[in-house]
């Protein structure tokens, strides 16, 4: 077998990247592309033993990076986007082979968001310090006149497992920070999208990024995961995925109580009001089917206000039958295929097991060929169904209605999840409200899918656990240090 494969005339190394070396393992597991059923290649199928190499990698390149000054640190991140765009191109064919996403999008907002977040956490730990505080009590001279000096210390090696549906760009943005505090990496990218991973370590190497700070290792989760979540030498595991799989993660970590922040599922709701901007309401729920459904913070709950539901509803499937699903490397294709042969399965029993129970299918509802599902509303759902309680991650939307600003945040509000929302309204007074009453990470007002890294980001009641971005990656990936110093002169007369 080869070491390396071609994919769409990339050469794509195969073996983990342990310690700035290629690993090959053993046994392999298959890469097919989602877009025609091809195979890509045989990937090195990593379990304990690599895993334990890698952490033992990271370990050992930690205390250098960890005292790497921020500047050096920060430079090698700009020269780790600096590859990135160099080889924007060869990224995103890679990777829309590997997962099926559009090409166009790839090369407008995906790639180019991966380099942004090297540069972006970069700049921020030139920047990352807060004010000194000084401590001043009553009744007691203890504690008077004291200097408080906060720092964050790197933690140590850290274990970044990422998901299938935008691979490179949600690996950066744990790995970017990660990198900018001082922390040294293991990253487990998703079995069914791991190639443009092992670019990245290749981009890395040629950054100058010294060996064992980042490590990549492959393979499926339950044979590697848990043996490098359950490590006693990892100090930080960041996890984007299921809810099943953040379970059995946080009680691998448990022994060990490394700290966890967790970017889980969501079934978030998008609330149109009769006062909202019709059209760009319209707009706005489209735009859920991006990616072929396959985005945690899809707004796949569509609550309508009922005085415009029909006419929501009749411009929403007028929009809807424009849309083109094929080939993602087509510049005109809107839709792409779903990532694999288990996703479509579980998309399309979803979508049966709602009709079955009544639901009615406005558009859509089937399976076209291959591994492309019909972008997909449905009505006459209960609130209490599976449809409408469970994360489908496919592009299937319901539609419901509501009467009042109470009913429909109390319909938005009615699941298990909390990791985003959108409201469509003309008042902002309306806006304001109804945020305010909404349990979500991300509330989006009148737009959509607008991320700035200087923002938390994360979830609420399953849908996750911490928040990461701007200064908040920092807290998570780094041991907050306050350092109290006695004024010149001091003693304490207790």
């Amino acid at each position: 077998m080869s070491d390396k494969i071609t994919v769409a005339g990339v050469s794509v190394d195969t073996r983990h990247w342990i310690g700035g070396e290629r690993v090959a393992s053993t046994e392999t597991f298959t890469d097919v592309s989602p877009i025609d059923g091809s195979v890509l290649g045989e990937i090195s199928r990593g379990r304990a033993m690599e895993a334990a190499a890698a952490v033992a990698s990271a370990k050992a390149a930690f205390p250098a990076w960890a005292v790497t000054p921020r500047a050096e640190r920060a430079r090698i991140l700009h020269a780790v986007a600096d590859g990135v765009e160099k080889r924007l191109e060869e990224l995103a064919v890679v990777e829309t082979t590997d997962n099926g996403a559009l090409l166009r999008s790839h090369r407008r907002g995906v790639m180019p968001r991966v380099a942004h977040n090297f540069r972006f956490f970069a700049d921020w730990l030139l920047r990352l310090d807060h004010e000194d505080f000084t401590t001043y009590t009553s009744g007691s001279a203890a504690g008077r006149g004291h200097t408080n000096h906060v720092s964050w210390d790197p933690a140590g090696p850290s274990v970044l497992i990422t998901p299938w549906n935008a691979p490179l760009m949600l690996a950066t943005w744990k790995v970017a920070p990660a990198l900018a505090a001082g922390n040294t990496v293991v990253l487990k990218p998703a079995e069914w999208s791991p190639l443009t991973a092992s670019l990245l370590a290749d981009i890395a190497a040629a950054a100058g990024l010294p060996a064992g700070v980042l490590n990549v290792v492959q393979g499926h989760g339950s044979e590697i995961g848990d043996a490098l979540t359950s490590h006693p030498d990892v100090r930080r595991i960041s996890f984007t995925g299921s809810v099943p799989t953040a379970r059995r993660i946080a009680a691998s970590a448990a022994a060990n109580l490394t700290p966890l922040s967790l970017e889980l599922g969501g079934k978030s709701p998008l609330l149109v009001f009769a006062d909202a901007d019709l059209d760009l309401a319209v707009d706005l729920a489209v735009e859920q089917y991006d990616n072929a459904g396959q985005v945690c913070l899809a707004g796949t709950r569509l609550l309508v206000q009922e005085t415009i539901a029909e006419e929501f509803t009749r411009r929403f499937v007028e929009k809807a039958a424009r849309l083109t699903q094929g080939d993602p490397r087509d510049e005109v294709t809107d839709i792409g295929p779903t990532i694999h042969p288990r996703q479509l399965e579980k998309i399309d029993g979803f979508v049966r097991r709602a009709t079955a129970a009544g639901a009615r299918a406005v558009i859509g509802g089937h399976r076209g060929d291959g591994q492309y599902y019909a972008p997909t509303l449905l009505t006459d759902v209960a609130q209490d169904s599976e449809i409408v309680q469970e994360e489908v991650f496919g592009p299937v939307l319901t539609l419901q209605t509501f009467a009042t600003e109470e009913e429909g945040v109390r319909l938005a509000n009615d699941t298990r999840f909390g990791l985003a929302a959108t409201v469509a309204t003309g008042d902002p007074d309306r806006a304001d409200r109804v945020t305010a009453q909404l349990v979500a990470g991300t509330v989006w007002v009148n737009c959509f899918f607008v991320r700035d890294l200087q923002a938390p980001f994360g979830g609420s009641r399953l849908s996750g656990v911490g928040r990461e971005g701007g200064t908040w990656s920092f807290d998570f990936y780094c041991d907050l240090k306050n350092t109290v110093t006695a004024p010149e002169g001091w003693q304490d007369h207790g």
